[in-house]
């Protein structure tokens, strides 16, 4: 039981992230296999499944009041997609909600979408400690903000 509250605990001071896939893209490994990374080192993690729109993640990170958002992105349309995402956000009072994206990226999109307010964006290969590294760093400053500030 000792063990089970403690990974509570854990999962409680990582945060929740949200997890899903913008567009028309079915392909949903990595997506999962970061979920379960992030599941597995202490964080709640909410799967939205594939082929949601910027207007479903935006509604989904706000319901469930995440402390960020990653994108698994394998379709090439997320310099369509990013900005239509980060836009809905702002709508629905979630724009300081952080965002990070992963999947098939060209590296010449990567200034661009940390420009348009992507916090990280990974590559292919991008090992997952890297990854989880980012989210406990962002998701831990949208924390501190978040309840600063309230």
């Amino acid at each position: 039981m000792a063990d089970k509250v403690g990974r509570m605990e854990i999962r409680q001071q990582r945060g929740r992230i949200l997890i899903g896939k913008l567009g028309l893209d079915g392909h949903d490994r990595g997506a999962k296999i970061i979920a379960r990374s992030l599941c597995n080192d202490g964080f709640e993690v909410i799967y939205t499944g594939i082929r949601r729109t910027p207007e479903e993640i935006a509604s989904a990170a706000i319901q469930e009041d995440v402390d960020a958002i990653g994108l698994s992105l394998l379709s090439g349309a997320h310099n369509e997609l990013i900005p239509a995402l980060l836009d809905a956000l702002r709508q629905a009072k979630g724009g300081d909600i952080p965002v990070i994206i992963g999947g098939v990226i060209p590296r010449e999109d990567v200034p661009h979408l940390k420009k348009a307010g992507i916090r990280e964006v990974f590559t292919s290969g991008t090992p997952i400690q890297t990854i989880l590294d980012a989210f406990r760093k962002i998701t831990g400053e949208h924390r501190q903000n978040k309840h600063t500030t309230s």
